[in-house]
């Protein structure tokens, strides 16, 4: 495809943009008061010696137009490490350009470089354009797990526990 799109890693001065860029993700899931990370959360843990998570950059001219955020994976029945898509995002005047899938096929591209044998994601139960979207590209729903959660109090509650 030729056009003026550029896909690059992001580097620490991209952390207020990934930021905003989540806040308005969460909004537009109507879950703005759920989001409470902030610019110095994404400097901290993205950037370092040991980020916890990588995220690439969709720019169309100099102007952002989306972002894939990611982490390291592995299956232990699989044998194979893989990426976590924890976060797909594209500014709304460039949906209709592929900055998803563009995103998403880079994202494999830089794993698979890695050692990266499979893609794992999930998407939220209340939005079917997004569950829609990655079906259409080929990356299906799995129906041989459920996610499972605790966070918040619950978590600090549990990792308190001495079960030894």
């Amino acid at each position: 495809m030729q056009d003026d799109i550029r896909i690059r890693p992001a580097v620490i001065a991209d952390a207020e943009t990934i930021h905003t860029a989540l806040k308005d993700m969460a909004a537009g899931m109507k879950a703005g008061p759920k989001f409470v990370s902030t610019v110095e959360d994404i400097r901290h843990h993205g950037f370092g010696a040991d980020p916890a998570f990588e995220v690439l950059i969709a720019e169309a001219g100099n102007t952002f137009a989306g972002l894939c955020l990611t982490f390291s994976s592995f299956s232990t029945w699989m044998g194979t490490p893989g990426i976590y898509v924890q976060d797909l995002f594209v500014v709304d005047a460039f949906r209709s350009r592929r900055i998803g899938e563009r995103l998403l096929h880079a994202v494999a591209r830089r794993g698979r470089e890695k050692g990266a044998r499979y893609m794992r994601l999930s998407v939220d139960v209340e939005n079917p354009r997004a569950q829609a979207f990655y079906d259409r590209i080929g990356i299906r729903h799995s129906r041989d797990e459920l996610i499972h959660m605790i966070k918040g109090a619950d978590f600090d509650a549990f990792a308190a526990k001495d079960m030894i």
